[in-house]
């Protein structure tokens, strides 16, 4: 059998911070929902079952709660500086697709959110 391709993922990742245009948005911080696709070679997982050989996703989860701490005029910054640490640290990741969804942004209009999707490839696994 061949892996053909293969993803890790974080779904609806729950965060508080403080990015923002205006000043109130840096001062009160919003809620964020953030969605991570991590393309990743996971066949030695497969057959060893060893956290070693795969990507694990508290680490990944504790490099995203980092970077979001950092705030950041833009929340493409952010999403930015998520994937740079992602592809720094975990050198093996083909590739990522995340999006940061600002659950209430500060417009005249109703809505479950505004944010970003970004689909990134590591330029070192191509």
């Amino acid at each position: 059998m061949k892996v053909e391709s293969s993803y890790i993922y974080i779904k609806n990742l729950r965060l508080h911070s403080f990015h923002g245009v205006l000043p109130q948005e840096r001062l009160t911080g919003n809620d964020y929902i953030l969605n991570l696709r991590v393309k990743y070679p996971v066949g030695s997982a497969l057959i060893s079952d060893r956290v070693e050989d795969t990507l694990n996703y508290a680490t990944m989860c504790d490099m995203i709660t980092v970077e979001m701490e950092k705030p950041s005029a833009l929340i493409e910054n952010a999403a930015y500086r998520i994937c740079k640490r992602l592809f720094k640290d975990m050198p093996k990741i083909e590739s990522v697709d995340i999006s940061i969804t600002k659950i209430n942004p500060p417009m005249e209009a109703d809505c479950d959110g505004a944010g970003i999707e970004l689909h990134l490839i590591n330029d070192k696994t191509i």
